[in-house]
């Protein structure tokens, strides 16, 4: 059949100007139309229909050392079924291909795609568990490694799945949650023995010198992919060691919020709802009132009404004002530092600062000492005017650990340091 043009009925299926014989995919699936026909009969029919059917196939080809059966040998192996829904049976299994009817000897034999089918069947249902898909789908890998026809269509599922286990696990990750994360670390668990057979597997395949380009793109992926699933056991303890610190214990009893999470899992809905009752009361809300206008009635009484006469409006005690002469204003100390500029510019060689710095009285010194700080400071050199000319004076002062003696303009001792011009200093 695969050879046949494509029915009238496959057709329908199509676009207009859309021709089934060019699409290499539908070209696939109806040469190997035989084979797909043989899991047609099997899995065609009712639930019950398809589990005898498939019961029958398996014992009549489980028969290793004699697989050819006579009529009156099946007859007596199935006695515990209905003779008549037995016969319709082997008609359907052998009228569909799956038994085959030797007529000089009167045997019953399995069929080649019968046997193809019963094989695929095997190795199905030796993966069975949660988990077991990625099983599955490594042991066909491996299997067609060992064949030598490997095909791009296998790696791919290998690595679909992959990458759907990765995204689980992400999200089981990011929401946070432990009951997920501990769900995620147990499905690794299960899955993890075939994760590194099918990292051997893998690599075997890498190594294929013969390996086409895309084929072997394909399989260096589903080794990052699996090394990436290798690493997810870390990545979840982290996860629940960072959940184990912000766990909320309950006082002195041991538990915490994860325990009570736990057990509150293990509980029917019913057995929530009863443990609510009596825990929370319903506040009435009368459907005669307007909430709005209430709401606005209430925060009238409570805060214009009753809450500014509890509140002490009274002004504080007064201050005496500081005097004026106590406080040097902006002015002054403009004029102060314009004043010591003119001084400073005199320096042509070096300085010390206690010739330099003392003045006046002391506040006039400390002001001048203060100022030593932005010399060379490219902040104020930014602004403009006196601080600013200051800032860009190629003056630059260097302190000492050691004290000198003033005792003058009411300054007693301070910090020995130099003045130098930045030229001399280079």
């Amino acid at each position: 059949m695969a050879t046949d043009p494509p029915s009238e009925e496959l057709e329908a299926f199509f676009r207009s100007g859309i021709t089934a014989e060019d699409l290499p995919g539908l070209f696939l699936l109806r040469r190997a139309w035989p084979m797909l026909n043989a899991f047609i009969t099997l899995f065609r029919g009712g639930e019950d229909e398809i589990i005898i059917r498939l019961l029958v196939l398996r014992e009549i080809g489980a028969r290793a050392d004699t697989p050819r059966w006579s009529l009156q040998q099946l007859r007596t192996h199935f006695s515990y079924l209905d003779e008549v829904k037995f016969e319709t049976v082997l008609l359907r299994l052998r009228e569909n291909g799956l038994l085959l009817w030797d007529s000089e000897v009167g045997d019953y034999q399995i069929s080649p795609s019968g046997r193809m089918a019963l094989a695929a069947l095997a190795t199905l249902l030796r993966f069975t568990d949660e988990g077991a898909e990625l099983g599955y789908v490594t042991a066909q890998l491996a299997a067609s490694q060992l064949g030598g026809a490997v095909s791009m269509e296998e790696l791919q599922h290998l690595l679909s799945r992959l990458n759907e286990l990765q995204d689980e696990f992400n999200r089981a990750v990011t929401s946070g949650s432990e009951h997920r994360i501990q769900g995620a670390e147990a499905k690794l668990n299960k899955v993890w023995k075939w994760i590194e057979k099918g990292t051997d597997v893998i690599r075997v395949i890498a190594a294929d010198a013969e390996l086409d380009r895309p084929t072997h793109a394909v399989a260096q992926r589903i080794g990052q992919a699996q090394s990436r699933m290798l690493r997810m056991g870390a990545v979840f303890q982290r996860a629940l060691n960072q959940l184990q610190r912000q766990q909320v214990h309950l006082g002195a009893s041991g538990l915490s919020s994860a325990d009570i999470a736990r057990w509150l899992r293990t509980k029917s809905s019913a057995d929530i709802a009863a443990l609510l009752d009596e825990a929370y009361s319903e506040v009435p809300r009368p459907i005669f009132m307007l909430e709005d206008i209430a709401l606005d009635a209430a925060e009238w009484e409570l805060v214009e009404r009753e809450h500014p006469g509890s509140v002490d409006e009274a002004l504080p005690p007064p201050l005496a004002a500081p005097h004026a002469s106590d406080v040097m204003n902006a002015e002054e100390d403009l004029a102060l530092l314009t004043e010591w500029l003119a001084d400073l510019r005199t320096i042509t060689g070096e300085a010390a600062i206690e010739e330099r710095v003392p003045a006046e009285n002391y506040l006039v010194s400390a002001y001048r000492m203060s100022l030593l700080a932005l010399l060379g400071d490219p902040e104020s050199q930014a602004l403009e005017g006196p601080v600013a000319e200051l800032a860009r004076s190629e003056l630059r002062v260097a302190f000492t650990d050691e004290t000198v003696t003033v005792g003058r303009h009411g300054v007693a001792e301070m910090t020995r340091g130099q003045l130098t011009r930045r030229g001399e200093v280079e």
